[in-house]
């Protein structure tokens, strides 16, 4: 992907960022003076170094007069010697001063007197021991000149630093409180990015989850579940880490590029613009980095997708994987994905070995290598100061660690970008928002289809003019063989898909031009495979719905016969149900889902094959518990037993998506049609073949 196309990707990334605008802002003011109290510190070694520590050497003025006044002085065998910087140039007396020097020459400190004004390097002659030591100055014209020279000890030394004593503890308290403060600041500044970037991806979940709910059902016909779940799970958390990481570390390191380079410009002009290079060079780095790795990323977050949708299928098939012996195979597929996913990966850090921290880190220490190589000869007395040096080579170290830093998030970055992609194309996918259930009437469920017609692929339609109407109170019975339609009916109903072609009316409405919540307000639904969700039973039956008290639950559960079972579990109607209900039967789950369509007291309620995993003991408390809540409410039932709608008011059988018969059990069997061959098949009985 080039740049065009992750503009996007950012604009919508950067969208969700503005929404906190205001608190990344504090976060970023923060981080500016956090930055700042940082790199105060090499200004005030600089300081201490030119101001406190080597300006010893700076020219001294010795008079044997007492020196009245403030001003500062050193006195030494009878003497006063008062520094440059603390002598005003109005009050010198060029008849009362004369100009002395402090060099530190070998292993010690020597006062030169009566040393004319003169640039130049000082060193010190062999022989003549500390007290007739001579030091020979060769001036910058090449003239050589030889000077007595007398070595201070340890106190004389000392004696010449006392007044610079209590500014460099002024100067190290200043540099120990910004440390301080910068360490405060930073985790002010750090804790507040965090803490927006985990609500920026609580935002993109609930809003990737919520698109989730309004994406038609025929996208989760042709897509794994494990690849919606890698999205929403492993996806998201990538961009979290962008986030987090990245957005956090990119931030600092640009902000204190910039603090580092105001810094190098302050201290010296041609050694910032030296530095100015690396930036072309870094940035050319970065996008050869970025160009080649991009591919492998995206083939490994691919893999990670197809990984999960591979366990989240295997572990719901583990029993059919178990008893046709086909672990090994699904292993093997499993392998495949795997290795190719460690090869992507191994690719892709051997690109950012080459192009990251060790490219980065090479460069910085040669820079700096060569900058010491060049200041440390005699340039380094001529060109800029020890102090200014220093501070340089710290500025130059800093600089390089957030160039590190952004080389050592730039691969969770493009994993996140990969990621988001991955994200905002599920969050593309066209859906229609859910939307509240409006104030309506309880309907009386009259349901009219009125030659429907539906494909779920264009082309192979499944449905072909269906029609038929089921009235208030009245049990419809769809029955045909696997693949003639009957659930798709039902899907169409309850307004999963669209219809193709003619209307369904619900008194008298087209349900098109209802809310799906207002269509689906006063439905309720029961699958021949029931799920259930974590919690408890009671939970299991009320769903969220407030108006269905513990009451409502056991009347349910009792209409159904479920109340007989659950009243002798260890937890009653608070017994813990786990995941998908696996520590109960599928006769109990069955009638547990059963109570809670009627719990909702629907006035459709549709039945897809609900007692198709029941025994016959349930069975029959179902069908006498239908008999009881059917009244009044027009029921759907789908049903390959036939022996449990006879008493259907109308059964429709199917046959590659057409109504080829309809009537009453009596009616049909009384035709000898198809119905009658399915039932006679069912029942024991001997019947000619069905013909096609």
């Amino acid at each position: 992907m080039d740049g065009s196309e992750q503009t996007p990707v950012f604009r919508r990334l950067f969208g969700y960022a503005m929404l906190f605008k205001y608190r990344i802002a504090a976060a970023l003011l923060v981080l500016c003076c956090a930055v700042g109290a940082e790199l105060a510190g090499p200004f005030i070694a600089k300081t201490i170094i030119d101001r406190h520590i080597g300006s010893i050497q700076l020219p001294w003025y010795e008079t044997a007069a007492p020196i009245s006044g403030s001003i500062r002085q050193v006195e030494l065998e009878g003497r006063s010697y008062v520094r440059e910087d603390w002598l005003e140039a109005a009050t010198l007396d060029q008849g009362m001063w004369k100009e002395a020097r402090i060099l530190q020459l070998e292993r010690g400190l020597y006062l030169v007197r009566d040393v004319p004004s003169a640039q130049g390097s000082w060193t010190l002659m062999a022989g003549g021991g500390d007290s007739g030591a001579q030091v020979k100055l060769t001036k910058e014209s090449g003239e050589l000149k030889l000077f007595p020279a007398r070595k201070l000890s340890a106190a004389e030394a000392a004696s010449f630093y006392q007044h610079d004593i209590m500014p460099v503890i002024r100067w190290l308290l200043l540099f120990v409180g910004l440390l301080a403060l910068g360490s405060i600041l930073h985790y002010i500044q750090g804790y507040t990015l965090q803490v927006t970037a985990l609500r920026i991806i609580q935002r993109m979940r609930m809003d990737l989850m919520r698109h989730i709910q309004n994406i038609p059902i025929r996208y989760f016909d042709n897509t794994p579940i494990g690849q919606v779940v890698s999205r929403i799970a492993n996806d998201t958390e990538a961009i979290r880490d962008l986030f987090m990481s990245f957005m956090a570390t990119f931030v600092v390191s640009m902000i204190s590029i910039i603090g580092i380079y105001i810094a190098l410009f302050l201290l010296d002009t041609r050694l910032a613009l030296v530095t100015l290079l690396f930036m072309p060079l870094f940035t050319a780095v970065m996008l050869v980095h970025l160009k080649f790795s991009k591919k492998y990323i995206s083939i490994m977050r691919a893999r990670l997708s197809d990984m999960n949708a591979m366990i989240s299928e295997s572990i719901a098939v583990m029993p059919i994987l178990q008893a046709f012996r086909q672990e090994a195979n699904r292993l093997r597929e499993f392998d495949e994905l795997n290795e190719d996913r460690y090869r992507n990966n191994i690719k892709q850090h051997r690109v950012f070995s080459l192009s990251s921290r060790n490219f980065t880190g090479l460069v910085g220490s040669l820079f700096t290598a060569g900058a010491i190589w060049y200041f440390g000869g005699q340039s380094l007395h001529t060109s800029i100061s020890f102090g200014v040096f220093y501070a340089f080579i710290d500025y130059t170290g800093r600089f390089f660690q957030p160039i590190i830093g952004i080389f050592d998030q730039l691969l969770n970055a493009q994993r996140a970008v990969v990621s988001a992609e991955k994200v905002f194309a599920l969050m593309d996918i066209e859906g229609k928002q859910v939307e509240k259930a409006d104030e309506v009437p309880r309907p009386q469920g009259n349901v009219v289809f009125d030659h429907v017609s539906f494909a779920y692929h264009e082309g192979e339609p499944v449905l072909r003019g269906i029609s038929f109407e089921a009235r208030k109170g009245e049990t419809i019975a769809l029955v045909g063989h696997t693949g003639s339609g009957k659930s798709s009916i039902m899907n169409l109903l309850l307004g999963f898909y669209e219809p193709t072609a003619g209307e369904i009316r619900i008194d008298g409405s087209d349900i098109t031009s209802m809310s799906k919540q207002t269509l689906r307000k006063h439905m309720g639904i029961v699958l021949q495979d029931p799920f259930l969700f974590a919690g408890d039973i009671k939970f299991n039956v009320s769903l969220y719905n407030e108006n269905i008290g513990p009451e409502q639950v056991r009347k349910a559960l009792a209409d159904v016969g479920a109340s007989i079972f659950v009243e002798q579990l260890p937890g009653g109607y608070n017994e813990t149900v786990v995941e998908r209900g696996s520590t109960l039967s599928s006769g109990q789950r069955q009638l547990i889902s059963f109570a809670r369509a009627l719990a909702f007291d629907p006035a459709i309620l549709i039945l897809d094959e609900a007692t198709a995993s029941i025994d016959s003991e349930t069975e029959g408390l179902i069908q006498e518990a239908l008999r009881i809540v059917s009244a009044g409410r027009t029921t759907f039932v789908i049903a390959h037993r036939l022996s449990t709608i006879r008493d259907a008011d109308q059964i429709l059988v199917l046959h590659r998506g057409e109504i080829v018969e309809r009537g009453t059990h009596e009616q049909l069997m009384q035709r000898e049609g198809r119905y009658y061959r399915m039932y006679q098949l069912q029942s024991g009985g001997t019947a000619p073949p069905t013909t096609a």
